[in-house]
This record gives structure tokens, sequence and C-alpha cells, in this order.
């Protein structure tokens, strides 16, 4: 190994970093457990290792594994809700480790190996694992460094963590604070973390919902559920049933279409084995089946009645994840484009399936209103026995628990805020640090 003296500079194109290959895993597993404080058992979850080389020597090593749990700076930070969280984790990664080796001594060395990972990391990321990585994270040890070096790499310091260590299922209080930083990998990292509705460029084939293995033709299938929703349209220069229109909305919709032009591209994608399960028009002429354009399809949905269309989906969904016993969260949203004659938008609350996605009922928040009185109608008529209602601080009030337990037979989890200021301090008179977070 070469020793650098402090005064050595370098350019971009001189310093190389990559991830390692295979057969360097023994190599730099080794380095890290001997030469790192906290040494090396093994990097939990995805895992990406790169090696800087300068001058076709090793000077550097950097090791992500899976991001923590929760984390209550980054995840206020992020701005996303628990059901959410759950879902997207995988997006963000930890810098578990970052190790300069012994005898490398050249000034700014650590924050340039960190700026050129991170720009290279989502990429490798996607091609290793099959989805990007929008946030990276990592705890800096404060009795021991300052976390100038990722400072300098333009990552934010969040604040410090409570001083608690994870061993196994359980979290033992050592008291030895860390502060939290991240890195956002891409301008909009932030919204696409914590919209509720996942965009199309995030959806892999376990996000979107396999439609191969759902009911969709079959008797009690989607379409069976569809043909109750009346046509409005005239019926003169109609050329696609309004059945064939709604079913390949429907199905654009839970492959990750978030717009019309996005459903029209799925329509244009589709083969014929599902335009014909789809039921699309037959065209004798061209013996091909035939799917809506986008255009045919835009002006069919602004005519159709949303509540009715929402409910015969919502019904359908439920047959094809029975709802009873698993964990539904609630959100709310206001629905863009959406304005009513008063020049009002509509907002939504919705409950969805938190491992699943699926939205199983909307509910219109009147407009005078909020969205705690939404609550019980959205719920009304939902088996929901056994299961969990996770929410934000907005609902956490006497009369939803009360609906949820007694009326729902359900459980709830609510985040308490300054909405309840003596439920929150008797919270906090509870000194949450004796009672540590459970796996």
């Amino acid at each position: 190994m070469h020793s650098y003296p402090e005064s050595v500079t370098f350019s971009s194109p001189a310093l190389e970093v990559r991830p390692i290959l295979a057969s360097e895993q023994k190599q730099w597993d080794k380095l890290v457990q001997n030469h790192h404080y906290l040494g090396l058992r093994t990097i939990v979850g995805e895992a990406m290792r790169y090696v800087a080389i300068l001058d076709g020597t090793w000077v550097a090593l950097v090791g992500f594994g899976a991001a923590a749990l929760k984390s209550r700076h980054r995840d206020s930070f992020i701005g996303w809700k628990p059901a959410i969280q759950w879902q997207r984790l995988k997006l963000l990664t930890n810098n578990v480790r970052f190790l300069i080796l012994p005898e490398v001594k050249i000034k700014n060395l650590a924050s340039k190996v960190l700026s050129l990972t991170t720009k290279r990391l989502s990429a490798d990321w996607q091609a290793m694992y099959g989805h990007p990585i929008l946030l990276v994270e990592t705890f800096v040890d404060d009795s021991r460094f300052l976390g100038t070096c990722y400072k300098a790499a333009g990552w934010l310091p969040l604040g410090k963590t409570r001083g608690f260590n994870r061993n196994g299922k359980k979290y033992y209080h050592h008291g030895n604070l860390k502060t939290i930083f991240v890195r956002p990998l891409s301008r909009n990292a932030l919204h696409l973390l914590a919209d509720p509705m996942p965009h199309p460029e995030l959806l892999s084939s376990e996000d979107a919902m396999n439609l191969d293995a759902v009911a969709i033709e079959t008797t009690g299938g989607l379409i069976d559920y569809l043909r109750t929703i009346s046509d409005p349209r005239m019926k003169r220069g109609i050329r696609h049933r309004m059945l064939s229109v709604l079913t390949v909305a429907v199905c654009a919709v839970l492959s990750g279409a978030k717009s019309y032009t996005a459903i029209g591209e799925w329509a244009k994608r589709s083969d014929q084995d599902m335009r014909k399960r789809i039921g699309c028009r037959f065209d004798k002429n061209a013996d091909l089946f035939v799917a809506p354009s986008e255009p045919t399809l835009r002006r069919t949905l602004q005519t159709v009645d949303a509540v009715e269309l929402d409910t015969a989906v919502s019904q359908w969904l439920i047959t094809q994840a029975p709802v009873a016993g698993n964990a539904i969260a609630l959100d709310g949203k206001t629905s863009r484009g959406s304005g009513s004659s008063e020049g009002k938008q509509t907002h939504l609350v919705s409950a969805f399936l938190h491992k699943e996605g699926i939205v199983i009922a909307q509910q219109a928040v009147a407009a005078k209103s909020n969205e705690i009185t939404a609550v019980r109608p959205l719920l009304e008529n939902i088996d929901i026995t056994g299961s969990v209602i996770t929410a934000d601080a907005m609902h956490t009030q006497k009369d939803t628990a009360r609906f949820i337990v007694e009326e729902k037979h359900a459980d709830y989890l609510f985040t308490v805020k300054d909405n309840q200021p003596t439920l929150k301090q008797d919270i906090e008179t509870l000194k949450m640090e004796s009672f540590p977070p459970r796996a």
C-alpha cells in the first residue's frame, strides 16, 4: 500500500470509485473488520460495497445496507406516513461503513469519495436490485467524529439519536448519541417517498398488482363488478364499450398509471392476450383486438360517475385481498384537477392496506367539515374485524377510537401531537426512554 503525504492532490479522473467485484469481497470484508472501529460481521439487507482506487491502490472502502426501520428525525424530514414508510423503506439505504485505509492521508479525500459514490449509487442499485435509491442516511458517532466529510459532500445533519442500540429483537440504552445525516439523491426524492400514490418510475414487478393473479374476466371478477356502471354517453359514434374502457383504465391504474396519458400508454403497450382478457373490441378487418386510445379513455372517464366507479372497484379489490385482520392506513389527499363549481378541490380520505397498498375505500370530505367526520362513513360498511387502523394525529380522537374498537371490533395505532396536549403530556411524563421500541 502506498503512503500518501497529506499535501497530495488529485483530479477527478485520477480517483476511481466502483462497486467491488465478487472476487474482492473477502478482501474488502477483512480490511473493514481489521481497521474500522466497529469491525464487521455482515451487512444486513440489500447491500453494496464500494472501493475507491487511486494510482491502482485501494484508498477507501464504503458499504451500504438496510436503512433503519425507524428514525424520528429522518421520518419527520421525509414526511411520510407509517404505511408508506414500510412500503418504501427499500428506497433508502444506510451508509453502514466508511473507512479511509491506514497510512492514507489525503486532504479532502473522504468527501470526494462520498460524492463520487452517491453520484452512481442509485443507478448501481437499480442494476443490482431492480429499484433506485432515493435517499441515503448514516449515523455519525459524536464521541469520535464531527461529520465534516459528510457536510462537505452535501449531507444534511438532522438531529441526534436517543442512544439506543438494537441487538437481535431488543433495544438497549447505551447513552452514546449519534448524529443522523441524510442526502437525497434527486430533487424530488422527498415527494416520491411521501406521496401516497406510487409513481410509475418507482414501481417494480413487486409493487404493481400482478394482473395474472387476480380475477378479471372470470365469474365474480373485475368485469362483473364494472357491469353495474351506467354508460352516460350518446350511443351514436361509440366504438368501444363502456365496460372495456373502464376495465382498461382500472387495470392500467393497478399497474402504476397515474394520469390519462399513462393509462393510454399502458393500453397502447398491452398485448393481444391482455386485450382479449379485458374485453377490448375485435377488429375483424385487422384480425386484432383494439385498445381504446388516450383521448377515448380520457373523454369516457370524465363522463363516469366517480363514486359509482370507486365503489365497484373497491368492492372487487376487497374480494381479491380480504380486509379483516390486516393493517389498514387512513390517509387524506386533495385530488388535483377536481375543482367544484365553487372552485374548491375535492378532498378524499382513503383506507388502504399497508402490505398490498390497495385502496379499499374512499370518502369525500364535506366542504364545511374535515377528515375526522369522514372516518365513520369510510369504514362503516367494511369488515375490519381484527384489523389495526393507523392514522396521523388528526384522527387521535376519542369518538374515532371508540368507533373502531367497540363497533368495528378492530384496534388502532394513532400518533399523538399537540392537538391532544393532555395525552401528550401524560406520555412525556412516562419518560419513553424507559420503554424502548420493540421489534
